[in-house]
C-alpha cells in the first residue's frame, strides 16, 4: 500500500482527498492544529473514513513534529495543503499568514529533504498570485507573471518559488498546483460561495432576512474541490515533478453566483441584499480565468462539475442540513 501524508488533512481539499486516496486503496496519515474544541475538528469526515485515517496532531510551524512524523511514516507522497487560506482575512493577520503559509512551505519541505527525500511532494499555490496581472487572451497561465494584492498572495508566492528552488537544489519530486477557487458543500461558511448560498437556503426557510457582501463585479474561476484533489493527485505523479494550472477556464461574478443561487430559490435579490464597506478587502483582485490547456492535455485531466452543477451541489447540502 502506498502512503500519503496530507497537512491540513481536515480541511475542505484535505478531507476530499483522503477520501479519494482510500478508494484507490493507499494508507493516510495526516496532522491537524490542535483545537480547543476538539469535536469540531474532523467533521468533515464521516465516521466510517474517520476510522481508515491516521491523524496526528502537528503544525507547519513546528518543525520538529513535521521532522518526527516524516521519519516514522516514511511517506511516498506527500501533500501540502495546510495554511492560513482566507485572502480578506490575511489583511487582518498578515503575520501568520506569512508565517504559515511561506515559512510553513519551507519548515516541511526542510523536514521532507531530511526524512524522505525519495518521496513525491506537492505543494498547493494559489490563483492568487497572479493578483490583478492577465495575459492579453484574457487568462492567466503557468508563464503569467505573479503580481499578488494581498498578503494571502504574496505568501503564496514565496511557498510556490521555494519548492520550485527546493526541487532544483536537492533534485526533489517537488512540484506545485496552482488551483484557481474552487469550493463545495465542505467550504467554510465565511468563504463567498458558502455565504450565499447558505444565506440564500436560511432566507428560504425563513431563519433571516438578509444577506450583506462586499464586491459584486469580482470574477472569478470556481471549480468543484472534488475535481480538484483529482488534479492534485495526476501533478504528483507524473512521471517528472512540474507545475500546472487547475482551473475551468470559465469566469463568473459574484453576482452572476448570487443571482443564480437566489433565481434557483425562487426568491427576489433585490429584496434581501446589500453592500458593506467592510466586506472589501483594500486592495481588489478584480478578475481570475485560468487556462488548464497543459493539465488538460498532458495528465488528461478535466473538471466533471459545473459552475451551475457545482452550485446545485451545495444548494442540495444547505437545504438537506437546514430544512428538518
Amino acid at each position: 500500500m502506498k502512503k500519503a501524508f496530507i497537512t491540513g488533512i481536515n480541511g475542505q481539499d484535505g478531507s476530499y482527498l483522503s477520501e479519494y486516496l482510500l478508494s484507490l486503496g493507499y494508507e493516510v496519515y495526516g496532522i491537524i492544529r490542535r483545537n480547543s474544541i476538539s469535536e469540531n475538528q474532523q467533521s468533515r469526515f464521516s465516521e466510517e473514513v474517520r476510522l481508515k485515517l491516521n491523524i496526528f496532531y502537528g503544525d507547519l510551524l513546528d518543525q520538529s513534529s513535521l521532522e518526527k512524523l516524516l521519519n516514522d511514516i516514511k511517506p511516498d507522497e506527500i501533500y501540502n495543503l495546510a495554511a492560513q487560506s482566507h485572502v480578506r482575512v490575511s489583511y487582518d493577520i498578515p503575520q501568520f499568514t506569512v508565517q504559515t503559509n511561506a515559512l510553513g512551505v519551507l519548515n516541511i519541505l526542510e523536514a521532507y529533504r531530511k526524512a524522505c527525500p525519495q518521496a513525491k511532494f506537492y505543494q498547493a499555490s494559489s490563483s492568487e498570485m497572479f493578483g490583478n496581472s492577465v495575459d492579453l487572451d484574457g487568462f492567466q497561465r503557468e508563464t503569467t507573471p505573479f503580481s499578488p494584492v494581498s498578503p494571502y498572495g504574496c505568501s503564496k508566492v514565496f511557498g510556490f518559488n521555494i519548492v520550485k528552488n527546493y526541487r532544483n537544489a536537492f533534485k526533489l519530486h517537488a512540484c506545485n498546483g496552482i488551483l484557481f477557487n474552487h469550493e463545495s458543500p465542505r467550504r467554510g461558511s465565511n468563504f463567498v460561495t458558502t455565504k450565499v448560498v447558505k444565506t440564500a437556503v436560511e432566507i428560504k426557510c425563513g431563519l433571516t432576512n438578509k444577506l450583506v457582501l462586499g464586491n459584486m463585479d469580482s470574477y472569478r474561476d470556481w471549480g468543484h474541490s472534488k475535481d480538484y484533489v483529482r488534479a492534485m493527485h495526476k501533478i504528483i505523479n507524473h512521471f517528472e515533478p512540474d507545475d500546472f494550472v487547475v482551473s475551468t477556464m470559465e469566469t463568473h461574478s459574484v453576482r452572476e453566483m448570487v443571482n443564480y443561487v437566489f433565481t434557483k430559490l425562487d426568491l427576489d435579490v433585490e429584496k434581501y441584499l446589500s453592500q458593506d464597506a467592510k466586506f472589501m478587502r483594500p486592495e481588489e483582485l478584480k478578475y481570475l480565468k485560468g487556462d488548464s490547456t497543459k493539465i488538460r492535455s498532458v495528465l488528461n485531466w478535466k473538471p466533471e462539475y459545473s459552475f451551475e452543477s457545482l452550485l446545485d451541489d451545495m444548494i442540495q447540502h444547505w437545504q438537506k442540513t437546514l430544512i428538518k
